[in-house]
């Protein structure tokens, strides 16, 4: 039975879809003012993985994950640079997408924008007002925070401890300073809609309430996104979705632990906020994924060279198996009969039911990822014994636990690029790879991790072309020194990272 962590109960309850059969799912998405950072990637690598096991386990899952894409922020440095904020946005809402393709993350089913959700917004505004909820004030219209009984129940907090302290802001129109804004009343050089208060643009909160009951209904099954998003973002949700309609809002709500660099908070003004683009072309998309992977999504994660080295290391024992199972089960029919294999290979035949039995238990307890890679470790190694004690290994038996190595490395995001072992790369490979490939005579501007090693590997092809075995041989050396290792077969140079 798998188990999810509900922040709404605080504990680990079994999970039951509203509709049998069917998951629905909605993950706050980005607010796109900037590229994407990798505090992003982390959520949206663990929600990956989250719908993943979800089909893995036979659900049909609907994936909605808005764009916000009319903000203060976004408002902000479009007017600086001198373009319409919509515009604005929808550039940077393509390039954060692109980003994560890049990342290997799964785009959604659905990604509603604000801007085009404008109908839906405000009727649910409209429906607040009536039921007593909200209130108008001059073009604005607020939240009534004390109205809402239940306000508190997802973070914990009381309405009387979080009144202290709390204030106004000049220029803000609100009876109480725990009050919210679902419209806000238009200003020079922001976009605007018509409403019945008047023209004016939607509050931040608002419009996950809209998006998500437009597409998923009430209630919906998980409701997801970061740590940080619990007290105010997702705790005004539930007030405003559940006084407007009278219904529960969402069942399961699941919150991904913070992201730290070198074990200090992500942020602008420590200088240490990393945007993804930036991260890929320093490390290989396989080894990013598979670094967040190794954390549970709900713990924090710190994000360091010498950790993701650490995931490195431990990715290139999987995929060295893969590659030693892919060669041991060519020409394989696919069918294995236990009762035919030898003493070795029954053992072997078990240890990859093992696998599945221990990955699915770890997945089936709150995602629990690191247990699930626990388990495919523990397999690597069962392998390298099958392989080192048997006198042949059985093709089609290998060829089974290749089919279940890929099929649940697959749920954790692992296997979904081309080969050539480039998948494991330190921090500091670009800059020792570019040095090698400028010694001799190669360009190196503007180039990632993956065409400084065609560039050099070209370089070398030239080399053997004209003979001069000598350069050929120096370069195959100083790249083993860097620590990648090259193969030459038929005709054809692959490389990975030893």
């Amino acid at each position: 039975m798998l188990k999810v962590y509900n922040t709404l109960g605080r504990k680990k309850e079994d999970f039951v879809p509203v509709e049998e059969g069917k998951v629905k799912m909605y993950v706050c998405g980005m607010t796109v003012y900037s590229d994407a950072h990798i505090g992003h990637a982390r959520t949206y690598v663990a929600f990956d993985i989250i719908r993943r096991y979800l089909k893995h386990k036979g659900y049909s899952v609907t994936y909605v994950q808005n764009i916000t894409d009319v903000d203060d922020k976004i408002i902000k440095t479009a007017n600086e640079r001198g373009i319409e904020p919509l515009q604005y946005s929808a550039m940077y809402a393509e390039r954060c997408l692109s980003d994560m393709d890049r990342l290997g993350v799964e785009r959604a089913d659905i990604y509603p924008k604000a801007s085009e959700s404008i109908g839906d917004i405000i009727a649910l505004i409209e429906r607040i007002v009536e039921n007593g909820y909200g209130y108008v004030a001059d073009g604005d219209v607020y939240f009534s925070v004390e109205k809402f009984e239940d306000y508190g129940k997802l973070s914990g907090q009381r309405v009387d401890e979080m009144k202290v302290g709390a204030r106004i802001e000049p220029g803000e129109k609100k009876r109480s300073p725990l009050d919210f804004a679902l419209w806000k009343k238009a200003k020079e050089g922001e976009p605007s809609w018509d409403s019945p208060w008047g023209k004016g643009r939607p509050g931040w909160h608002i419009e996950c309430s809209a998006m998500s009951s437009r597409y998923l209904g009430l209630p919906f099954d998980i409701h997801g996104g970061g740590h940080d998003l619990i007290f105010p973002h997702h705790e005004n949700e539930i007030a405003q979705s559940e006084a407007a309609t009278g219904r529960d809002f969402a069942r399961y709500w699941l919150h991904s632990g913070m992201l730290k660099v070198r074990g200090e908070k992500m942020s602008k003004s420590l200088g240490n906020m990393i945007n993804v683009r930036d991260a890929l072309d320093r490390w290989d998309a396989e080894l990013l994924r598979f670094f967040f992977a190794s954390y549970h999504y709900r713990s924090p994660a710190d994000f360091s060279e010498e950790n993701l080295d650490m995931a490195g290391k431990g990715l290139e024992r999987i995929r060295r198996l893969r590659e030693e199972l892919e060669n041991a089960s060519k020409n394989a029919d696919g069918r294995v009969n236990e009762d035919e294999l030898d003493e070795k290979g029954r053992e072997y035949y078990r240890s990859i039911s093992r696998l599945r039995e221990k990955f699915e238990d770890a997945m089936d307890d709150d995602f629990n990822t690191p247990e699930a890679i626990a388990s495919i470790f523990e397999f690597v190694k069962d392998s390298n014994r099958y392989f080192r004690e048997c006198k042949s290994a059985d093709k089609n038996l290998c060829g089974h636990a290749l089919e279940t190595l890929l099929e649940l490395g697959n749920i954790i995001t692992l296997f979904q690029g081309g080969g050539g072992g480039k998948d494991n790369v330190s921090g500091d490979d670009v800059e020792r790879l570019a040095a090698l490939v400028k010694k001799y005579g190669g360009k190196t501007e503007g180039k990632n991790l993956d065409e400084l090693m065609r560039e050099i590997l070209d370089i070398r092809q030239n080399a053997r072309k004209e003979r001069d075995w000598e350069k050929s041989d120096a370069i195959r050396d100083e790249l083993a020194e860097l620590g990648f290792e090259i193969q030459d077969a038929g005709g054809e140079t692959k490389w990975r990272r030893k």
